[in-house]
């Protein structure tokens, strides 16, 4: 069963012209993950790595192709876990970093502190040598069109946002049985600018403990902060449940107490797993014992060779 990795690419409405880039990103991002594990590497170098892949896919809202604020700039949030120790690292309102996940793991491995924001990441990341990137470099056309789109007094943002690519994230099992999350976001749609959302928050945008399981959300960030998602799915795992039971326990709760639509990837440290949302699809992808799985739609689970091209 070990080791394992699981990886979304985000809940929502995928259009069908970015359904086939959304689906290959994240299988891609999956078998990165898993050639790290299979090296030997841990679960966090595994998630790291694969939502690194994520962030650097101009198809998803996270890294190069995050979603703009109001005032049309990227503003990221990402956020790292390590389920032997309960480390953590995060990032909020970073500007100009290729990687905000990367930046999240040297906040966990190199400070005593959870998470920094804003101008304090910044600096943190120039004394660590992470190098600036221009903000056009992450900006896509596609990102600027929505923006312009939901300037329109009569602009719906989260109603738009569920329509469209979501966070990423990862989570994974090494062969020691360690659990690690991973999860990455341009946040939401015309947002005021400061906005934080659930990503960064623990808890909330991930969680991994070794004694339950690792879970990395998205969907709507303030409805999955109201109910802390991710920790409310493994309390039902300590309380017996599967991590499919738990994932869909959560995400009902969630949309019956505050009417929120989100998905997400669960594992517990045997390498069961689960890719399960409320929101109309997310893409997902799963690799363990060498095979890759890989879905959109509910229901929906495709299997192949991890060494088959796509």
């Amino acid at each position: 069963m070990l080791p394992v990795v699981v990886v979304h690419g985000g809940a929502g409405h995928i259009p069908k012209e970015r359904a086939e880039n959304a689906t290959s990103g994240v299988s891609a991002a999956a078998r990165a993950g898993y050639i790290v594990l299979k090296g030997g590497g841990s679960s966090m170098d595994a998630v790291v790595e694969a939502v690194t892949q994520l962030e650097n896919n101009p198809s998803y809202n996270a890294g190069c192709g995050s979603v703009l604020n109001v005032k049309g700039e990227v503003e990221m949030d990402a956020f790292v876990m390590d389920g032997e120790t309960l480390a953590t690292g995060a990032v909020s309102s970073v500007r100009n970093i290729a990687n905000p996940t990367q930046l999240a793991r040297l906040v966990m491995d190199k400070t005593s502190h959870a998470c920094l924001t804003a101008e304090g990441a910044q600096q943190f990341a120039r004394s660590m040598g992470v190098p600036e990137v221009p903000m056009e470099s992450l900006i896509t056309e596609y990102s600027r069109m929505r923006w312009r789109k939901n300037l329109a007094p009569d602009a719906n943002p989260v109603e738009c946002q569920m329509g469209k690519m979501g966070t990423v994230g990862a989570v994974a099992v090494d062969s020691e049985g360690v659990v690690a999350c991973a999860t990455s976001t341009g946040g939401i749609l015309n947002k005021m600018e400061g906005r934080v959302g659930d990503t960064p928050c623990i808890g909330c945008g991930g969680y991994a403990d070794n004694n339950s399981g690792a879970v990395s959300t998205t969907g709507h960030g303030e409805a999955i902060m109201k109910v802390v998602l991710a920790r409310l799915i493994l309390f039902h795992m300590e309380q017996g449940q599967s991590a499919e039971a738990a994932s869909d326990s959560a995400l009902a709760y969630m949309k019956s107490r505050v009417g929120g639509l989100g998905g997400v990837v669960t594992v517990d440290p045997q390498g069961n797993w689960a890719a399960r949302f409320s929101s109309l699809q997310m893409t997902w992808a799963a690799a363990q014992k060498d095979t890759l799985h890989y879905g959109l739609y509910t229901g929906e689970h495709f299997t192949q060779s991890i060494d088959e091209p796509q």
